[in-house]
């Protein structure tokens, strides 16, 4: 399944649980707090100053 902009973080762990590692690459350490399960990709890359299309790549690069 591709992971897009508009998926919650906590719908791209649960698709994919090695997620974590690379969201954390990004910069994203809050992936096990509440606001994961509501904020998107593109909300929490654009908060923490992120490149979404780096972190898109290298997310749907994981095997």
């Amino acid at each position: 399944m591709k992971i897009t902009k508009d998926m919650t973080i906590g719908e791209v762990i649960r698709i994919n649980p090695k997620s974590v590692p690379v969201l954390m690459s990004f910069g994203m350490g809050c992936v096990g707090c509440p606001s994961a399960q509501m904020e998107t990709l593109e909300e929490a890359a654009e908060v923490h100053g992120m490149d979404i299309d780096r972190m898109l790549e290298a997310l749907n690069n994981l095997e």
